[in-house]
């Protein structure tokens, strides 16, 4: 089985460096506009619940039923969302944070380990299904955060957290050979759904 797992489109926040976290932000019209239709057509994607993965399936996936997983939305950064580390650059917190290599808790906001642990436990439920279900390929629709915690756990090559975040639109085509006896999965490409790539 192979697995696509994706990130959504251009947003305001994305473009401004604002932490987006669970905030509900929309694609914005350049977003949108930079997206093109994939090149496979599944007929299930997952996404969250958060509009801007719907938008960017929307375009990338016209025909497909769009599945919400709520496990799989991205990291609450609570106090710190909505905002940009220039914003934030004599924040005691928010510098207690970064010193902290993001991994202490943000103010009101999930630890790293704990959203890394949900998006996990959501993603490998996901593969469990999807192979039980005898599927031949398993679409995921996320966020960043989603990609960076389900490749450093699951992934080979194996990399560092943050090597994992794609660019909007981009992700990770994954062959899962080996999940049901090792849970591990082989990176075989990377993909880009925006136009410009696709020239």
């Amino acid at each position: 089985m192979l697995i696509y797992l994706l990130r959504h489109g251009l947003t305001a926040y994305n473009a401004e460096k604002r932490y987006q976290g669970q905030r509900d932000i929309p694609l914005s019209p350049e977003g949108r506009a930079q997206l093109c239709r994939a090149d496979i057509q599944p007929k299930t994607v997952y996404i969250t619940p958060l509009c801007r993965t719907r938008q960017t399936a929307e375009v990338l996936f016209p025909e497909a039923d769009l599945v919400e997983v709520r496990g799989l939305q991205e990291m609450c950064f609570g106090s710190f969302e909505g905002r940009n580390f220039i914003e934030m650059e004599h924040d005691p917190d928010y510098l207690a944070w970064v010193d902290a290599n993001c991994e202490s808790p943000c103010p009101d906001g999930e630890t790293k380990a704990l959203f890394s642990a949900r998006v996990c436990r959501a993603f490998s439920a996901l593969v469990d299904k999807a192979l039980a279900d005898g599927e031949e390929t398993l679409v995921i629709l996320a966020h960043g955060g989603t990609q960076m915690a389900a490749m450093e756990r699951y992934a080979l090559p194996h990399e560092d957290y943050y090597h994992w975040c794609a660019p909007n639109a981009g992700g990770y085509l994954l062959d899962a050979r080996d999940w049901a006896a090792h849970r591990i999965l082989h990176l075989v490409k990377t993909v880009q759904y925006t136009k410009e790539a696709a020239r």
